[in-house]
Formats: structure tokens, C-alpha cells, sequence
């Protein structure tokens, strides 16, 4: 089902290789103003291809990108490849070294209705448009998407565990994870892994706004040449790839700010929560991410220097009149959006993608200086889902709120590039494969 191919990878010169750790950069959705500040001062970092900066920032990618080519700072690989991309770090409180296999390649850019990839997550407009603004500059995949197929006979591992072995990079990120990129190259391997490939279906598992760029710009291509063939450079898409069988996929809990509430009293909100929640005060804040563990709608609320641990009444859930599946309604997720977003702040569900009213943060240490500094009025505490779950909601054709989702190490960008323009695209191995 799942067509993928090997490509020609844009990457730094060799010269520049000891400098690696320089040039990598946080994905555009995850980089906070105090990195890009920092970042920006690099001329050669790879932030200025992602999340360029100033007016007419799509064009200026573009204007980096073709001065990169002609000076060499960025140099194509000779020979198709596809990637292998290892990630090894810990998690707080655990010492054991985790690694997560993986491997980049281009995968033809399927429409959700070809039920080929899978989404679990609903998207913001305005990030689409600027992602398709910069391929639309660049024809270039800047850092790839993370996509889940499941095998657990784990028959790529083995091919990807021997081009490990000789690295091109080996750099330590800003999340403290240490990433390893090889590349498998030889014609047999490519075959295999392909093959291996054509019977999966795809999972989403980060960046839907890239995705959709990728889609939106294909269709907007098809409709410039109605010949087209599907085998044109715009028809596909840069993608990391993992097995959900492994045992090193960790998902994180992302959770919920609010601001600009008008008339916010927290004695309000929680007499209007009272008759949809059971509410316990918690004497210590930094003790709610394990209180709420292992229970069904539960949720922390950090307002000023209070915390507490809301759990939605058993009998509420029926109340819930949105068009989901009852798998999709019980979802913890849909009970904080629905009760406290929707009926208890008014911020009705089809706005709550664009409401600028909510925001997200992983980390539980800044939620509770947020509201503690007043820059959030309050904070609700979110527990991470499983994979399972994600399964369960792609396979019901609906999707997870926005940012319900944040799959532990994201993937760095600057190791490789991957061109979608036509002439860099295509090679002569091709029939190879």
C-alpha cells in the first residue's frame, strides 16, 4: 500500500562535518524564541530553510538555499539512499539508554481519503500555509515527517543495524538525545526495504502541518499538469519511519494553557466544573502528574499557587453531543475539550483549533511557572496515551484535537534535505529500485 522510494539527500559539505551539532536545529513547531535568537546567528544553521525569519520569509529560504548550493555549504549525495536515523537518550528517572530505529526515505504524498496514511490529529491553517509557502520557495523537504508503520517480525531493523555502523553524523541535540545517521545504499537492501513496505499502512505520528503542506502543494501542482504522470519530484514526501512493535516509541503528555479568559475569577471555574467534575484540592502541585495516573478522565488544574485533581463524573460522559463514535468520546482528550473548553469557557469545539485562547506546553515545570507568574491564568494537566489509542482513533476515520500528541525524541532537522525539484529528484538508479 505504502509506495516509498530512496533519494538523493541534500546535505552539509563534508568540511562542515565536525560542525554538525551547529547546524541541526528543533523542528519549526517545537523551537522556542530563545533558540531561534541563538540559532539565527549561525548564517549556515538549518533554521533559516525551516522557520526563516522576517517579511517575505518563504522567499528568503529560497534566497539561503540557491547561495548554500552554489557556495557548497550543502552538497547532493552522488547515489540514492534511503537514510537510517537512530536516536538514543533517556527519560527523567530512568537510567537505561532507550534507542529508536529508524529510517528516512521519500513516500508518495497520499490523500487522507486513500486511507494509505493515517492521521490521528486535526491541524492549524495558518501552519499549513507557511509550510507550503517554503516548499513552494525551496522545493525542498526541510526535515521530515515521523510516520509509524507496525511489523513485528522487525525485518528492516537488521539492514539499518549494519549501515549504523558507519555513520555519516553523530551529534548530541537540544534534547539531549544522541543522533546517528547512516545510509543504506547498495541496490539489494533498497529492494527489500520497499518491498517490505508496500504492504503497510502509515501512521502519522508528528507533523501534520508539513504533511499537509506536502498534499496541498501536490494538488495545487496536478491542477497547473493535468498530464501528469505521478511519477513528477511533487508527488512525494520526506518521512521518518519506526515500528510501533519497538519498544523505544514514547509518547508524552502535552498540556493545556489558557489565557485571556474574560472576567476569569478561579472561584468561578471551579463552581462551574462542580457539576461535571469530582474536584480535590492537591496539597503539592508537583505531585498532580502522578495523582492523575492510571485514571479514566482525570485531569490536574494549576490556577495562581492551587492545584487540584478534577475527574469527570461517570454519569457526565453521556452528556457528550458531539458526533464521535463512543470509543472517540470516552477518549480523556475529548472530555477535557468538550467539558472544559466547549461547555465551561465557550470556546466551541470547531474554534477551538484556531482559538488563540489555548495553548501547549509539554514541560509540567513551565505550566506551573506560567500560571504562577500570571502569564496563563490556568493550566490543565494532561496524561500521556498510548499507542494503541492512536490506533484505535486513525482506524475510526476521526481525529485527536491539535497537539494531543508529542512522540519522544522528535527528529532533528539539518542532517539531510530532500528535493522535490525534478532534476534533483530523479537518477539514473532509479530503475534500480
Amino acid at each position: 500500500m505504502a509506495e516509498i522510494r530512496p533519494f538523493k539527500a541534500w546535505r552539509y559539505n563534508y568540511k562542515l562535518r565536525k560542525q554538525i551539532d551547529e547546524l541541526t536545529s528543533p523542528l519549526f513547531d517545537v523551537v522556542s524564541e530563545k533558540q531561534r535568537a541563538r540559532l539565527y546567528q549561525n548564517p549556515h544553521n538549518s533554521i533559516h530553510l525551516s522557520v526563516p525569519q522576517g517579511e517575505n520569509a518563504a522567499w528568503k529560504a529560497g534566497q539561503t538555499l540557491r547561495q548554500w548550493k552554489d557556495e557548497k555549504v550543502i552538497v547532493q549525495d552522488m547515489v540514492p539512499g534511503i537514510y537510517s536515523y537512530y536516536q538514543y537518550f533517556t527519560l527523567p528517572g530512568d537510567t537505561k539508554e532507550y534507542c529508536r530505529k529508524g529510517f528516512i526515505a521519500f513516500i508518495r504524498a497520499y490523500d487522507w481519503v486513500d486511507k494509505v496514511l493515517m492521521r490521528h490529529e486535526s491541524t492549524m491553517p495558518h501552519s499549513v500555509d507557511d509550510r507550503v509557502a517554503i516548499l513552494e520557495e525551496t522545493k525542498l523537504n526541510v526535515s521530515p515527517t515521523h510516520g509509524l508503520y507496525t511489523d513485528p517480525d522487525f525485518q528492516i531493523e537488521a539492514m539499518l543495524d549494519a549501515s549504523i555502523q558507519r555513520p555519516i553524523y553523530e551529534a548530541e541535540d537540544y534534547q539531549g538525545v544522541r543522533d546517528v545517521l547512516g545510509v543504506v545504499n547498495d541496490a539489494e537492501s533498497i529492494r527489500k526495504i520497499v518491498s517490505i513496505m508496500k504492504d503497510k499502512q502509515i501512521i502519522l505520528a508528528d507533523g501534520h502541518h508539513r504533511y499537509e503542506g506536502s498534499l496541498r502543494y501536490k494538488k495545487m501542482q496536478l491542477a497547473k499538469e493535468p498530464t501528469a504522470t505521478g511519477k513528477e519530484a511533487f508527488n512525494y514526501h520526506m518521512m521518518y519511519f519506526t515500528n510501533t512493535e519497538a519498544h523505544d516509541l514514547r509518547i508524552l503528555p502535552t498540556h493545556r494553557l489558557l489565557k485571556n479568559i474574560p472576567d476569569f475569577a478561579p472561584a468561578q471555574l471551579l463552581e462551574k466544573l462542580a457539576p461535571y467534575f469530582i474536584i480535590k484540592p492537591v496539597e503539592n502541585a508537583s505531585d498532580v502528574n502522578e495523582i492523575i495516573l492510571g485514571k479514566q478522565w482525570a485531569f490536574g488544574l494549576l490556577m495562581g499557587d492551587e492545584a487540584y485533581k478534577i475527574r469527570l463524573k461517570p454519569e457526565c460522559i453521556d452528556l457528550i453531543d458531539w458526533n464521535f463514535p463512543d470509543k472517540i468520546k470516552e477518549l480523556d482528550l475529548t472530555v477535557m475539550h468538550y467539558f472544559i473548553f466547549e461547555k465551561i469557557l465557550g470556546i466551541a469545539g470547531k474554534d477551538q483549533t484556531r482559538s488563540e485562547k489555548i495553548s501547549f506546553e509539554r514541560n509540567f515545570t513551565e505550566c506551573h511557572s506560567s500560571v504562577l507568574s500570571g502569564e496563563a491564568q490556568f493550566a490543565v494537566i494532561t496524561k500521556d496515551i498510548s499507542i494503541e489509542t492512536i490506533k484505535e482513533v486513525c482506524l475510526s476515520g476521526y481525529t485527536l484535537p491539535q497537539k494531543s500528541t508529542y512522540f519522544y525524541p522528535k527528529v532533528i532537522c539539518g542532517f539531510l534535505f530532500g528535493s522535490i525539484q525534478e532534476d534533483e529528484f530523479t537518477s539514473p538508479f532509479d530503475s534500480s529500485f
